[in-house]
């Protein structure tokens, strides 16, 4: 009879820390909705002050996710920027977030959606065929880093729309 006692004591203590089992399970489906394809960027000459990146967010969620913010080692300072037509002027504005729609995707391409990397590190190599790590900052993913491939031209399939 002490036996079954202490049984369904270590039980009932276990309880608790099993409820967290099916959070954590959420989390990690979370996590894995979201991915990134096809980064890139143009190479520019040396010594350049700032580059682009592009790519898409494919968000395979049932939920919508936000990117908040990019990072990388080669820039002194990192945001994103959209550029949209006005009374036929392109003008290019700082955002802080962007929504990732659930099902959806979310495309940083020429004259969109895009990373600017400021203050680019001396020495930095942004000729074609070189690569570059940014991360990517997501509300509900985390940070996803991924690597940027510098392209002499923008891929055939981009055709900056």
């Amino acid at each position: 009879m002490a036996g079954t006692v202490s049984l369904e004591f270590a039980i009932m203590r276990s309880l608790p820390r099993l409820a967290f089992i099916p959070l954590l399970l959420l989390t990690g489906q979370a996590l894995a909705a979201i991915t990134v394809s096809a980064p890139w960027s143009q190479a520019l000459p040396p010594g350049s002050p700032a580059i682009a990146a592009y790519f898409t967010v494919h968000n395979d969620g049932t939920e919508d996710d936000v990117l908040t913010g990019i990072a990388s080692p080669i820039a002194g300072e990192a945001g994103m920027r959209q550029s949209t037509g006005e009374d036929g002027m392109m003008k290019m504005q700082a955002i802080s977030s962007a929504v990732v729609p659930a099902a959806g995707n979310l495309t940083f391409q020429p004259m969109g959606y895009h990373a600017m990397l400021m203050g680019i590190a001396p020495g930095t190599e942004l000729q074609p065929g070189s690569h570059f790590p940014l991360t990517l900052h997501f509300k509900q993913a985390g940070d996803i880093t991924v690597d940027v491939q510098v392209l002499q031209d923008a891929p055939a399939h981009d055709h900056g729309t």
